[in-house]
C-alpha cells in the first residue's frame, strides 16, 4: 500500500513539473472558430495560432493538451496542463479559483438561436447551453429552464430536435451555424456576458501570467493580434 501510495505521489509531481521552456497548452479542441481538431488530428483555430505565437514571443514551446470543458478548470488545478486558451470569458466567479491574463479577444455578444417560426420564449422557455459557460449561467439567473450538454454540438441538436425552444452561445460560434442552416436556424436575440476572452492560469503561475500577458501586449500594438481576429472572425469583428 505504501509504494502504491508513494508511486501515486511520484506520478503526481511528474504531471506538474514542466520545463522551463515548456508550457502545455489545454484547449478544447471543439468550439471553432477558437479552436477545434482539423483533418490531420491536430489541434487548429484562432486559439491555436495565437498560443503558438505567443509561445515564440514568450520564448516558450507550447505543447498542445485537449481536455473535455467540463473538467477543463479542474485539471488545469491538478497539474495536467499550465494554460486555458479554450474561448474562456474572464469572469468574477472563475477568477475567484484561477488566474487570468489580459484579454485577447474583445467581449462580444453571446446570441440566442432558435428554430425560425419556433416564437421561442426567451424568459419562461426551455434554453440550452453549454455546461460550466458564462451563457448557462445566464440562463439560470433568467429564469428560463436551463438545459445544459457537455458540447456545443449538443445544444445546437437539442434545438433542432425539440427539446430546446433556443440556445445560448458565443456569436461567432453560432453564427456559421446560422449561416450553413439555409435559414431554418435563426438569431431571436442577444446578450453581453464576461469580460473578454483571456488565458486562465493558476493563481500560484504568476511568471507565466507575466509572460503571456506581456506577450499579448505586443501583440496588441504591432497589430498581429487584430489580423489575427479578422482572419478567423471576419471584417466586423471588434479588434483592439
Amino acid at each position: 500500500m505504501k509504494s502504491l501510495l508513494i508511486a501515486g505521489l511520484l506520478t503526481a509531481l511528474s504531471i506538474n513539473i514542466a520545463t522551463a521552456d515548456t508550457v502545455r497548452m489545454g484547449t478544447e479542441g471543439a468550439y471553432p472558430p477558437y479552436n477545434f481538431i482539423n483533418d490531420k488530428k491536430e489541434v487548429d483555430g484562432f486559439e491555436r495560432h495565437l498560443g503558438d505565437e505567443l509561445c515564440k514571443r514568450a520564448n516558450l514551446t507550447c505543447v498542445w493538451v485537449v481536455n473535455e470543458w467540463d473538467s477543463i478548470i479542474p485539471n488545469l488545478l491538478a497539474g495536467n496542463y499550465d494554460t486555458i486558451i479554450a474561448g474562456m470569458s474572464i469572469t468574477d466567479e472563475r477568477d475567484k479559483v484561477i488566474d487570468f491574463t489580459q484579454a485577447y479577444y474583445p467581449p462580444a455578444p453571446s446570441f440566442y438561436v432558435a428554430l425560425d417560426g419556433a416564437n421561442a420564449d426567451l424568459k419562461s422557455g426551455v434554453i440550452a447551453a453549454q455546461t460550466g459557460t458564462i451563457q448557462a449561467g445566464h440562463v439560470a439567473a433568467t429564469g428560463a429552464t436551463l438545459v445544459e450538454f457537455a458540447t456545443p454540438d449538443e445544444t445546437i441538436a437539442a434545438v433542432r430536435n425539440g427539446e430546446a425552444d433556443a440556445v445560448l452561445a458565443d456569436s461567432d460560434y453560432l453564427a456559421p451555424i446560422i449561416k450553413e442552416s439555409g435559414g431554418k436556424l435563426v438569431q431571436v436575440g442577444e446578450v453581453y456576458l464576461g469580460d473578454g476572452i483571456g488565458l486562465g492560469v493558476r493563481e500560484t503561475d504568476t511568471a507565466l501570467k507575466e509572460k503571456m500577458n506581456k506577450a499579448i501586449t505586443s501583440m496588441k500594438q504591432d497589430g498581429s493580434l487584430n489580423k489575427l481576429l479578422v482572419k478567423w472572425f471576419g471584417a466586423d469583428v471588434k479588434t483592439y
